[in-house]
């Protein structure tokens, strides 16, 4: 069961993960480029004397070992990454993203073949690795959102969360009965949602425009005109369902003439 500080612990150890990735990127380009960053006045002698002894270990000793490492910790916090739950993910953008962040992070090491200042090349080589390492990072969350739903087949859990409803039209003089539609086991089945006794209360809540009055106002409003009842109807938006009563009252005026016409000559 996943809690809120199971939540947050991985979290952390994403960000923790990213964060060593960024590192090892950063050493890298002050090794890299050492003589520009003296240039800009930007290197310190602990700093220096840091990255000197870090640099003893061999691991830097050549552009792709940091690179190719910050890379593998990149994809390693992507894997925990989650993002909004969203179904249509471009996987065109995805392909983009990753193959275009791969193509700049890798031939960034171009600009060192330049005949230019190592000003010119560090800001290069820096600007075209980390537009790379930004792009991957970007289809390396995409992508990972797409694995995760295509392995969810409900995303939104409704197969989960249905079960066998009332399928029988339970209809009585007071009654109000509206269709539905539900899934069970992967198949549509028709359903009615039957309020027996409305004397009861019926409260109808949303949002606008989430269909109150098309599903649920406007049968309640014409069963009960059928049924005989008396309403006070009060449209104060607009005349959509006073005209539906204005039908119906027509309807019914012009019904029960005829019906009394044929009585008569009978």
């Amino acid at each position: 069961m996943n809690t809120g500080e199971d939540t947050q612990g991985l979290r952390k150890i994403i960000d923790f993960t990213r964060l060593i990735s960024i590192f090892i990127l950063a050493v890298h380009f002050y090794i890299a480029c050492f003589t520009a960053f003296q240039q800009w006045h930007f290197s310190a002698d602990i700093t220096t004397r840091i990255v000197s002894n870090i640099a003893k270990i061999g691991f830097f000793n050549n552009i792709w070992k940091p690179k190719l490492a910050a890379l593998l910790m990149l994809f390693i916090s992507l894997v925990g990454a989650k993002g909004r739950k969203d179904e249509k993910i471009n996987k065109r953008s995805i392909a983009t993203y990753l193959l275009g962040g791969l193509l700049l992070y890798f031939i960034s090491q171009i600009a060192f073949y330049l005949p230019a200042l190592p000003t010119i090349i560090t800001i290069i080589y820096i600007a075209f690795t980390a537009i790379g390492y930004l792009f991957i990072l970007s289809g390396g969350t995409l992508l990972s959102r797409h694995i995760k739903v295509a392995f969810t087949n409900d995303i939104f859990n409704t197969e989960n969360e249905t079960f066998p409803q009332e399928e029988r039209l339970l209809e009585n003089e007071y009654s109000i009965n509206l269709p539905a539609i539900y899934k069970l086991k992967g198949k549509a089945h028709k359903s009615w949602i039957n309020f027996i006794n409305p004397f009861r209360g019926l409260l109808v809540i949303g949002t606008p425009g989430a269909g109150k009055s098309y599903f649920v106002i406007r049968h309640v409003i014409t069963q009960h005109i059928k049924k005989g009842f008396t309403m006070f109807l009060y449209d104060f938006k607009f005349d959509d369902l006073t005209k539906i009563v204005e039908i119906l009252l027509n309807l019914t005026t012009t019904f029960r003439r005829k019906l009394t016409t044929h009585s008569g000559r009978n």
